[in-house]
């Protein structure tokens, strides 16, 4: 599989993520057999992504067999993502599932509207886990911390502004795609964990079974 690379990397520096643009190379991307499987099952799911090619940053911080996710498939049409960096495919691969069964229908069938965007606080970042010394998922691509959905009725919903919110369907939807999520990913992490995941779900894949 050889696919043009393009589109906007986070790269490691100090203790925040910073980005360049990275420009169209003329070297076709290689795509290593352990990957290439995953990322045909994400094309079957009618993902819109784009294989990035493998970078060592050192420091513990890499991305490889990651892809560019720009829109996944929902129940009537695409669902747009937003803020969104390199994605370890088999992270993405859950991803798709989840925006589609676990979101896109719990908006429907709670909300009453259907999802159209989500937007995410990126999921690449050469950092540790706060308040550690030890490397946090994002330092592989291997988390998402997802900030909100947009619904087709122009609705946006926060997990800052709305995860406490007034109208019982709205929390309903939150605890609908939370319960989700815990059945999809192996690290699910809200505002019911600690004050620095007040405005995210952080969503990774991982060996444990750890949701709050």
């Amino acid at each position: 599989m050889a696919i043009f690379a393009a589109g906007c990397q986070m790269i490691p520096g100090g203790g925040a993520a910073q980005q360049r643009t990275v420009e169209k190379s003329a070297q076709p991307v290689v795509v290593r057999p352990e990957a290439r499987a995953c990322m045909a099952d994400l094309g079957t799911k009618r993902a819109d992504f784009t294989p990035v090619r493998d970078q060592y940053y050192g420091a513990g911080c890499s991305t490889l067999g990651t892809v560019k996710l720009v829109s996944v498939k929902g129940d009537n049409a695409m669902l747009a993502l937003a803020g969104l960096g390199p994605v370890a495919c088999p992270l993405a691969d859950s991803f798709a599932g989840w925006a589609r069964y676990g979101v896109d229908r719990a908006a429907q069938q709670i909300l009453g509207s259907r999802l159209v965007r989500i937007e995410t606080m990126g999921s690449y970042n050469c950092r540790n886990v706060a308040g550690s010394a030890r490397r946090s998922a994002h330092a592989t691509a291997n988390a998402i911390d997802v900030s909100g959905f947009v619904l087709a009725d122009g609705r946006r919903i926060t997990v800052a502004g709305n995860w406490s919110d007034n109208s019982p369907k709205v929390r309903r939807f939150f605890t609908a795609i939370h319960t989700s999520a815990c059945k999809r990913f192996g690290t699910v992490l809200g505002p019911a964990y600690n004050a620095a995941h007040k405005d995210h779900l952080h969503l990774e894949l991982s060996g444990q079974q750890v949701c709050h």
